[in-house]
């Protein structure tokens, strides 16, 4: 029963953060680049075409990594990384476009819990015993 739960966290932990980098990859990015999207780049004074550019490639590596962390969210790599994306994307929003942060779905409420659950990934994985 414990490691049923235990594999039930895990699964629920990686299609959720998976999942989530997929769907900001191809949502606003891909599909239909999101206004707020076009905003952040053009604050470094990209023109509208460059800008897109960047949105819809950032979209493609969003997509990239939501694919690798669904197939290897065992790897404390992989972990590592997306908690250091999900700190960097808070602050790089919360430098360049402040008044985000005010808005109902803003990075707090959504990369917080995002990096809580690799968080628990990484302590599941720091607790499994590899067979000798």
């Amino acid at each position: 029963m414990r490691l049923l739960l235990k594999d039930m966290i895990e699964h629920i932990c990686r299609y959720t953060i998976g999942l989530s980098w997929i769907y900001q990859g191809i949502v606003p990015k891909l599909w239909h680049i999101a206004p707020l999207e076009r905003l952040m780049t053009a604050n470094f004074g990209f023109n509208a075409e460059i800008s897109d550019l960047i949105t819809r490639g950032a979209g493609v590596g969003e997509v990239i990594f939501g694919m690798a962390f669904i197939v290897w969210y065992r790897s404390m790599l992989l972990n590592i990384a997306h908690c250091l994306a999900m700190v960097g994307l808070l602050l790089f929003v919360l430098v360049m476009e402040p008044s985000v942060m005010l808005e109902a779905f803003n990075p707090v409420t959504t990369n917080l819990p995002l990096l809580a659950l690799s968080l628990i990934l990484i302590a599941q994985l720091k607790t499994h015993v590899k067979p000798a």
